[in-house]
């Protein structure tokens, strides 16, 4: 009996629930109808619909994008400009371990044929030739209004830093003649106009221990600081192993060679001390006209071995004029050397030169990597110019920022 009940129970509960379960579907399709649904189109579909996005999204976005192209096309315009401008002795030489590689390639290499590199060799010496009689030839700033350094603030600074370094004079002014040092590479310092050039070319990208090393190694292979003869017959393998010390040995070694091949070729001798008897402007023409010789190289024999008003600029220079506001920020060094020589009086170039190398080398805040801390006199000294705008604006809102800081360091100083 109690069985016969439960199972009465059990049919009227699942008659209810049936009925409650049809009764809500009648509801949902009233309710689907009454929107305008049918069966044929699911409810999912106008959630879709309610994601598409309206018709002024991609033209948002499409602005973007033109945006976008239009600023990375600039970008490659002035990057292009850079390149095709900044022709410094790093650069030259890479151009040089370029045709190298592609001749090593192998010979089904299409770059790697005589004819290629000859054009490739004439583009790049036109471009260095070009780059040089624009401005630097003329002795003319490639920046006509950026009138910094001014000669007063040139004298300033060779004062400070000779009272900072001692002064230095060239060795003529001391009743003495340029020699050869024998213990290090040195950066044109020789008497000999192309035992000069190599040894700054063996200077370049590296250390002055680095190139002195290579030096010695050298002279020590081959017999001599002048064994040309015995070095160009030696090939570039066996030079490339003798300066491996200075970095960069596959590529100097074929700068060097290259150098000795063509001297002999075109004077009959392994001399270019006939560049003593030319004009500096002779002079510079010819020295970079050889491959994986740039301004800077060039600059350097004619203000060490050929006795010339010229201001040669390596990465210590570039630094430090750069933090004194005396060229643009974003000049290379090639446009550097060509603003500064023709803005420094004469008379300052070699001692300028040689003591902003010094400086650059020891003063903790000029140094690659140095932080400000308000206590170079050099900086000190030229920072009131920088703060007034007369270097530009980067280079003043630098300064700004640097004086902020320091003010912030002394007050937590003081407090603490």
């Amino acid at each position: 009996m109690a069985k016969a009940t439960r199972s009465v129970n059990e049919n009227e509960n699942e008659n209810k629930n049936k009925n409650e379960s049809e009764e809500k579907n009648l509801r949902k399709t009233t309710a689907k109808r009454a929107l305008g649904f049918t069966d044929e189109l699911p409810a999912a579909e106008p959630r879709r619909s309610k994601r598409i996005k309206s018709d002024h999204v991609p033209k948002q976005y499409e602005q973007v994008k033109v945006k976008r192209e239009k600023k990375e096309k600039k970008e490659k315009k002035v990057k292009k400009e850079k390149k095709d401008v900044k022709l410094e002795d790093d650069a030259s030489l890479l151009r040089v371990k370029a045709e190298t590689d592609s001749n090593d390639s192998g010979s089904d290499n299409k770059l790697a044929t005589p004819t290629k590199t000859k054009i490739a060799s004439a583009d790049l010496q036109a471009k260095k030739l070009k780059s040089y009689s624009q401005f630097a030839a003329a002795r003319q700033s490639p920046y006509p209004d950026f009138p910094r350094p001014l000669p007063a603030e040139c004298k300033l600074a060779h004062s400070i830093l000779a009272s900072l370094h001692g002064e230095r004079k060239r060795p003529e002014e001391d009743g003495l003649t340029t020699t050869a040092p024998s213990s290090r590479a040195g950066c044109g310092d020789s008497a000999s106009v192309l035992d000069a050039l190599v040894r700054t070319i063996l200077s370049q990208n590296t250390s002055d221990a680095n190139s002195s090393r290579a030096k010695l190694s050298m002279d020590a292979a081959y017999g001599g600081s002048d064994a040309w003869a015995a070095i160009a017959a030696g090939g570039e393998a066996k030079l490339a192993k003798t300066i491996e010390s200075g970095g960069l040995a596959s590529v100097k070694s074929k700068v060097i060679l290259n150098i000795l091949h063509q001297t002999r070729e075109k004077y009959g001798v392994y001399s270019l001390d006939h560049l003593f008897r030319s004009s500096s402007d002779e002079a510079m023409r010819e020295l970079i006209a050889f491959k994986g010789v740039g301004p800077k190289t060039a600059s350097c024999v004619l203000l060490f071995c050929l006795r010339r008003p010229s201001f040669a600029v390596d990465t210590h220079v570039h630094r430090i004029t750069g933090l004194l506001g005396w060229r643009p920020a974003a000049a290379t060094r090639d446009q550097t050397h060509a603003h500064l020589d023709a803005r420094i009086p004469d008379d300052d170039k070699y001692g300028l030169h040689v003591l902003l190398v010094r400086h650059g080398r020891e003063c903790e805040e000029c140094r690659a990597g140095g932080k400000s801390l308000g206590r170079c006199e050099l900086r000190r000294a030229f920072r009131k110019g920088k703060v007034e705008g007369k270097a530009g604006e980067e280079l003043r809102e630098d300064e700004v920022r640097h004086i902020k800081a320091e003010e912030d360091d002394v007050d937590d100083d003081v407090k603490g």
